[in-house]
């Protein structure tokens, strides 16, 4: 399918990663209007997206880098579905490439599951013993990658990858949470200096949800690319932003460019509305409308999950905070009426302060200042964060569970979770000493 075009373009495919088809979604029911449904069966319409823009690009191949599932998933209906589009590519000639993640590997029906073969009579599946290559001679590229045998994959396994094939364009596939990050757990870790070091023109990367491009210091696209295309549909509040897929092209001098392609039907962000100096509750609201209307914009039509976080030294804070009831049920009012039903308030927070609390430095004596100084400082000292979220994880295993595991779930074990409660209960706490 390769082409020697005007703009010498010889070779296009798509780079996805993170599937989590039929993603649990505990709780969801306990969210007040969730759309529910839609919400559900996400996954499986960008999927389907997946596929279909495969097709209309007309892409040479696909690469999918882990995480077709999510854990041990007991209905074979998620695995049949994900079957049925992977034989839509074969039928459109388009082959297509996978690694097992630590999701898929945790589950013991991935491994019963067959799947298709390429029209290259090979499996679409590399293997979990060791890292495999495969060729597209018509190409002139090689793709080398290797699943997670375990869940837990502690080594490195970019070392163990085959040298690179001498004047193809060679393609690592790799699931991967480098050196680790605060939201994901360390999975087969590695560097960029490692990923480099193999001498392929590309790697794509799975595991970390946030699309990043290697190194992330902002610079243009190194050599090799390294690239987190994210996962394919956000699945919560902290999965905010477009999310899709990766379309690389590369040309007769194996140049590389890289375009995102949103795939996502239902989308999660955070309207940040800041109430500095308002004057009145209706103010606020305005404010609030008219951030709602400028994020609408952006999503093409989709429908949308929205978090409100109400920020700022205000008069009316003490108004503010003593009608949580009726100001969030204001804006979802609001929101209802300026969307048409397309956006859904998942969470109204609010971290309003009052005019002398906004002003400087502690305004509290004693004990009272001492802790403010405290939760001032936590979320910017990585290392007094790291001490207090290594306190708090023994506190998270003497919990229920369910307590964990909901949507909203106690994240006690994420500094970045735990960063985000302490910024928001600060100004609840000290609100509450003052009456």
């Amino acid at each position: 399918m390769a082409t020697h075009r005007r703009n010498r373009i010889v070779m296009k495919f798509l780079h996805a990663a993170d599937l989590h088809l039929d993603s649990p979604l505990e709780g969801l029911e306990n969210y007040e209007g969730a759309p529910v449904d839609l919400i559900r069966s996400a996954s499986r319409r960008a999927l389907e997206n997946l596929v279909q823009l495969a097709i209309q690009e007309r892409v040479d191949f696909v690469v999918i880098a882990g995480d077709l599932y999510n854990g041990d998933w007991r209905d074979f209906n998620t695995g049949l579905f994900f079957v049925r589009q992977m034989n839509k590519l074969c039928d459109a000639g388009i082959r297509h490439y996978l690694i097992a993640g630590n999701h898929d590997a945790a589950s013991v029906m991935t491994r019963k599951l067959r799947l298709p073969v390429n029209p290259d009579g090979f499996s679409v599946m590399l293997s979990s013993d060791h890292p495999e290559t495969r060729r597209l001679e018509d190409l002139g590229v090689a793709i080398h990658g290797r699943s997670f045998a375990h869940q837990a994959e502690t080594k490195n396994m970019v070392p163990d990858y085959p040298s690179p094939v001498s004047t193809w364009f060679n393609i690592g596939m790799l699931h991967t949470s480098l050196s680790g990050t605060e939201d994901h757990d360390t999975y087969a870790p590695c560097t960029f200096v490692d990923l480099r070091s193999k001498g392929y023109d590309y790697w794509a990367l799975g595991h970390i949800h946030k699309r990043s491009l290697l190194p992330a210091d902002g610079s243009p696209l190194v050599a090799p690319p390294a690239l987190y295309s994210g996962n394919i549909q956000g699945r919560h509040i902290r999965e905010c932003g477009p999310r899709g897929c990766l379309l690389v092209t590369v040309d007769s001098r194996q140049q590389v460019e890289v375009a995102f392609r949103a795939l996502d039907v239902f989308r999660w962000e955070v309207c940040q509305v800041s109430c500095e100096n308002a004057t009145s509750l209706d103010e606020i609201l305005a404010r609030f409308g008219q951030a709602l209307r400028r994020l609408m914009e952006q999503q093409e039509g989709r429908p949308l999950g929205l978090r409100v976080r109400l920020e700022g030294a205000t008069a009316v804070h003490q108004e503010v905070t003593s009608h949580r009831v009726a100001v969030t049920a204001e804006i979802r009012s609001m929101a209802t009426t300026l969307s048409d039903g397309k956006v859904w308030i998942e969470k109204v927070k609010i971290g309003t302060c009052s005019r002398q609390q906004g002003l400087g430095p502690s305004q509290h004596a004693g004990p009272l200042g001492e802790l403010e100084r405290y939760l001032e400082e936590i979320p910017n000292s990585p290392e007094a964060l790291a001490s207090l979220v290594s306190e708090l994880k023994d506190l998270a295993k003497k919990l229920p569970g369910e307590m964990m595991q909901a949507p909203e779930g106690l994240l006690l074990d994420n500094p970045a979770w735990v960063r985000e409660l302490i910024q928001d209960l600060r100004p609840m706490l000290f609100d509450r000493f003052q009456q």
